[in-house]
């Protein structure tokens, strides 16, 4: 039984999502819950792996139960469970607690060829940015990084619609040995919300190590005049990491929303995407 979780979390106090020996991981969290109510341990696999100080309202994993693990998940619901498997996200919540800085929105039976990370098509980024015209907010430190200065919001967005499309992206990617730096930048803007926060949208097919960090400073140097907004463009271009630009704290950025196709496509989807991962690695 393949179950689906949608999850969020606050990932201030957490090293990131990966499992990491002796250290406090989303990952590590989820599955230790899960296995408490399944009796032995569970793999979770997730749409993107998000860095330490990342947090997420939108990430999306999934679950393969065996038979055992699905037996005490149907019986430890009694006769009135309708939905043993949505049923997984209350108990998992009681397992992490009140106030948990993690939680499981929803859990579901997953439907035939779903795959958390290969079946998506799209992730979705935002990030708060604070500057002198909004003054700082203690109660938003966790979820949005200050910087000094007042920043142009009309020449950042101009930036950033320069960077969409098809491309390279190795110049705003912190390097992993054999991994392609070739992505699809489906869109990118800024804006200031209701409160003066800049807030930058950023969707792709994926995203490689930094890269969205990296993006969002690059933009912030344009909106503070030490980089024109033709500039990212031809950084990105040149296809190596530059000093031109700072890359923002993970603080100010959140996992939203991820993308998957019509139920009829997720298998197909998941084959090509593991097809050209496997071929980009060779």
């Amino acid at each position: 039984m393949r179950i689906r979780l949608d999850i969020a979390y606050d990932g201030t106090h957490f090293r990131g999502w990966a499992r990491q020996p002796g250290l406090r991981t989303v990952q590590g969290t989820l599955e230790d819950a899960l296995a408490r109510i399944v009796g032995s341990e569970v793999r979770l696999v997730v749409a993107g792996r998000t860095d330490s100080g990342v947090h997420a309202a939108g990430q999306v994993a999934h679950a393969d139960l065996d038979e055992a693990q699905w037996a005490r998940v149907e019986a430890r619901n009694g006769r009135a469970a309708q939905d043993p498997a949505g049923s997984l996200a209350g108990r998992m919540r009681g397992v992490l607690g009140a106030y948990a800085d993690v939680t499981v929105r929803g859990t579901s039976a997953a439907p035939d060829g779903f795959d958390a990370r290969f079946s998506a098509v799209w992730r979705r980024y935002r990030y708060r940015l604070a500057d002198a015209a909004t003054g700082y907010d203690p109660l938003a430190r966790h979820d949005t990084t200050s910087v000094r200065g007042t920043l142009d919001a009309d020449a950042m967005d101009a930036a950033a619609r320069t960077l969409i499309g098809l491309h390279d992206f190795a110049a705003y990617c912190r390097p992993r040995e054999e991994a392609t730096t070739i992505r699809t930048l489906l869109d990118y803007r800024w804006h200031r919300d209701e409160g003066g926060v800049l807030v930058a949208e950023v969707k792709a097919d994926a995203f490689c190590h930094s890269m969205v960090r990296a993006l969002v400073g690059a933009c912030a140097a344009v909106g503070d005049g030490r980089l024109d907004v033709k500039d990212p463009a031809l950084l990105r271009d040149a296809l190596t990491r530059t000093s031109a630009f700072a890359v923002l704290p993970a603080r100010g950025l959140t996992l939203t929303e991820v993308g998957y196709p019509a139920p009829d496509l997720l298998a197909a989807r998941a084959e090509q995407t593991r097809n050209r991962r496997e071929r980009d690695e060779l």
